[in-house]
């Protein structure tokens, strides 16, 4: 297969994931990078041995040897960038959230269509091995029909900047549009989806909080003004519901793992990613409730041995470069991302009207 040639526009804490994750594919090359920041961006070139740098993304843009670009910026730079990247011509690969606003996201969705080139984003949830058999025992059959799904994700107190990491973009608005949801909820709600097959919401309703005790040196200094835990109830066609929980701060233990429940089985997935064999199915046999514990790893190395190109399926990368050599079509997660923004911004209208709002509300730009 030919290699695909990528330019990286954003060399922070994500662009060097990004980086790193490239580095285990072979058929992906990183050919230039770009950031504000020149004296980063030489030294990121330097230490991954990438051959070029720009400052400004336009000048990268007008290259004409670049199949790709990896959008590696705060929330509110994902849409202006990720649309003219594509408008010339180039396909995109952007980092979660899909962008700061749904109306942004749904500009995207459009631009990919618009201009005939493949809009990614980054899901990394997607591709673990409980979300692999999750997936696979739903479309065999064994939940029967699935009609409710909890999204949960958990840290007790670990909110960026104020808790000791990471920089005051993450926590305001004005750059991240979002906290708890946006940083970690996407994961859990956009996995929650996929396993549901992308239901068509119809109402939401959502409850923010930021409660938890923090420095008071430091939350003014991060002009902390974003959430840091999130609580939501989605309301999908066919009677299928949702809900949901999301932490930065809260004073608990662990949160139980997110679940799907089906009129024949249940499931529930580990708490925090990979976490050995801890993706439960819960049945009936013969009369009899059972538990039972699947050993991901023994399915994850049959498949690898007997499925076609699985490998695209290692990794939200892995699955990128693959789609763009034509091996695998391409998940949909721009639609899945761009439902998981409509969820989160519906969470938001909920709170700030104080009532339950429909999923026309929010496309249709209703504000607080």
């Amino acid at each position: 297969m030919n290699p695909i040639r990528i330019g990286i526009i954003g060399v922070g804490q994500i662009g060097k994931i990004h980086l790193d994750q490239y580095k285990l594919i072979p058929d992906a090359e990183i050919v230039a990078v770009c950031d504000v920041n020149e004296a980063e961006a030489r030294r990121v070139a330097d230490l991954y041995e990438i051959p070029e740098v720009y400052t400004d993304y336009n000048e990268l843009l007008k290259r004409d040897d670049l199949d790709a670009v990896d959008v590696c910026l705060h929330n509110n730079f994902h849409a202006p960038i990720s649309i003219a990247a594509m408008k010339a011509g180039k396909h995109v690969y952007c980092e979660k959230p899909i962008a700061g606003t749904y109306a942004d996201g749904k500009a995207m969705v459009d631009a990919s269509r618009e201009f005939g080139r493949l809009l990614h984003i980054q899901l990394g949830t997607l591709y673990r091995k409980e979300t692999k058999a999750a997936k696979a025992l739903i479309e065999g059959g064994e939940l029967g029909r699935v009609f409710h799904a909890r999204s949960t994700g958990y840290r007790r107190r670990n909110r960026p900047f104020v808790d000791g990491y990471g920089t005051p973009a993450f926590t305001r608005k004005e750059t991240a549009a979002g906290g708890a949801l946006f940083d970690m909820g996407v994961y859990h709600i956009s996995q929650m989806l996929y396993l549901l097959d992308l239901p068509k919401v119809e109402r939401i309703s959502g409850k923010l909080y930021q409660e938890t005790d923090m420095d008071p040196g430091r939350r003014e200094s991060s002009g902390f003004d974003v959430e840091e835990l999130a609580i939501g109830l989605v309301r999908f066609e066919n009677g299928i519901t949702m809900d949901i929980i999301e932490s930065w701060a809260v004073h608990m233990n662990p949160f139980e793992g997110s679940s799907v429940l089906g009129s024949k089985g249940g499931l529930r997935l580990p708490v925090n990613g990979p976490d050995g064999n801890k993706l439960t199915h819960y049945s009936t046999r013969c009369d009899m409730d059972m538990d039972t514990t699947i050993d991901l790893d023994a399915a994850d190395l049959r498949w690898h041995r007997l499925r076609a190109d699985e490998e695209a399926y290692d990794s939200s990368q892995h699955h990128w470069i693959a789609a763009l050599q034509g091996r695998v079509k391409l998940l949909p997660t721009a639609e899945i991302a761009l439902q998981t923004m409509l969820i989160s911004e519906g969470m938001y209208l909920s709170d700030a009207q104080g009532r339950e709002v429909s999923a026309e509300e929010v496309e249709n730009g209703l504000k607080a």
